[in-house]
């Protein structure tokens, strides 16, 4: 009995880890554009929404290779985040932060309407099955593993771009003083369209893993995009690496908090802890430094 629950404990870290990469990659565009812009994107997982969308009728419908169908959706969606920043962000950057989260809301229930009335509320999937991986008397998921090794190279990418590039490292240092950046010469707008872009296009990757494990239908951000934002919040809003941590944290609570009875009481201890951790350190696990 204890062997058997040594295999299902390991199995559920194992999980976990697969599925702390994925959050990790969802949290980064949203963090990402918030250390740089200063805004929360509520409606970021409506941006995955509309890139799962776009991945099942590229695939599904007009026969696109997914090799292809994934270039196309992480170019959707950076271009719909570009319009997002300079159509609703750009007008209201110097606007009270409850208005700018007023916008992003309302694009979200306007994104969510639109797919309703366009491709109406039945569920989507593209129709691929993959097999389970058997490990010894393990369970893992190929999907998940796939998951996990996009978000893994999208992460990598991410950190070179930051750090190899002069737009990269602009980014970073906007990131850290937007008003001495600009008196240096910096343009901030564009960065700021770039950034959202950067955005934009880790939202494309998420959709394109994600709609491997998830019917897509005008409400499944629902499904993340809470639990992204949570991430965030628990890493300290804007800060990547707190980010990423958050994640896995949550990711293996949510894993390992699912052994006890279900997948749902792993997300309320999950839960449980965030609103814990928020009396503890409000600012975040490794909150960002004024």
């Amino acid at each position: 009995m204890d062997f058997l629950f040594s295999i299902e404990m390991a199995e559920a870290v194992i999980n976990g880890i697969l599925l702390g990469g994925l959050l990790a990659l969802l949290a980064l565009g949203l963090n990402l554009i918030f250390g740089v812009i200063d805004v929360t994107w509520i409606c970021y997982a409506e941006l995955i929404m509309v890139g799962m969308y776009g991945m099942y009728f590229l695939v599904t419908v007009y026969g696109v290779p997914i090799p292809l169908a994934v270039i196309a959706c992480i170019a959707l969606v950076a271009v719909l985040g570009m319009a997002l920043h300079y159509i609703v962000i750009e007008p209201l950057l110097n606007a009270a932060p409850i208005n700018q989260l007023l916008a992003t809301g309302g694009v979200l229930f306007f994104l969510q309407s639109f797919a309703t009335v366009a491709f109406g509320i039945e569920f989507r999937n593209l129709g691929i099955r993959l097999p389970v991986l058997e490990v010894g008397d393990m369970f893992i998921s190929y999907p998940r593993l796939i998951a996990f090794g996009a978000a893994l190279v999208g992460m990598v990418l991410v950190y070179l771009f930051l750090t190899r590039t002069y737009t990269g490292i602009a980014i970073r240092a906007i990131a850290q003083d937007r008003q001495i950046m600009t008196l240096m010469g910096v343009d901030s707008r564009r960065i700021y369209l770039i950034t959202s872009a950067l955005g934009g296009g880790l939202a494309g990757l998420g959709a394109c893993v994600l709609v491997l494990q998830y019917d897509v239908h005008p409400f499944v951000g629902l499904s993340f995009g809470p639990i992204t934002f949570l991430i965030c919040v628990l890493g300290g809003l804007g800060n990547l690496i707190g980010g990423f941590i958050a994640a896995f944290v949550f990711a293996e609570i949510i894993a390992i908090g699912s052994l006890a009875s279900d997948l749902e009481w792993g997300y309320v201890l999950a839960f449980g802890f965030f609103i814990v951790m928020m009396f503890i350190r409000p600012g975040g696990l490794l909150a960002r430094r004024s």
